[in-house]
């Protein structure tokens, strides 16, 4: 800072004609980010899973066709194929609502106006300079 201003002054002093009009201090914005942390809860819809059902569905029916048909060719598999579709369509897997939570950390600003730099503005043989400086 002392040279700056040593430098305005030299410059001021040797040419005899140069007159500082303004010196003017610059502030700028400062936003500081505060992290906190909250528990955020939704209810949340689910279809009911039948495919349970239809697993056992399929291994009864599976098991009665290859009994009942001892002759025929595939018998198992279109037990288990029926068994499957029956055992899905009396399922009693229901959907429902249930509530998932879970943490989200979100940011408070707080916001601060803090000194940046100064100028000093001055004219020399009509001509205008700014010299930027730190006080």
């Amino acid at each position: 800072m002392k040279k700056i201003l040593l430098a305005t002054a030299l410059l001021v002093a040797s040419t005899g004609s140069a007159m500082a009009q303004t010196v003017q201090d610059h502030y700028k914005l400062v936003i500081n980010q505060v992290p906190y942390q909250v528990e955020v809860c939704r209810q949340v819809t689910s279809s009911g899973d039948k495919t349970k059902d239809a697993l056992m569905g399929a291994i009864i029916g599976g098991a009665i066709g290859n009994n009942v048909t001892k002759n025929v060719d595939n018998g198992g598999a279109v037990g288990a194929l029926i068994g499957g579709m029956i055992g899905h369509s009396n399922s009693k897997a229901t959907g429902g609502t249930s509530t998932q939570c879970q943490i989200q950390t979100r940011y408070k600003e707080e916001s601060r106006e803090v000194y940046s730099h100064s100028t000093v503005t001055f004219t020399d043989n009509g001509k205008s300079y700014t010299v930027r400086f730190q006080k």
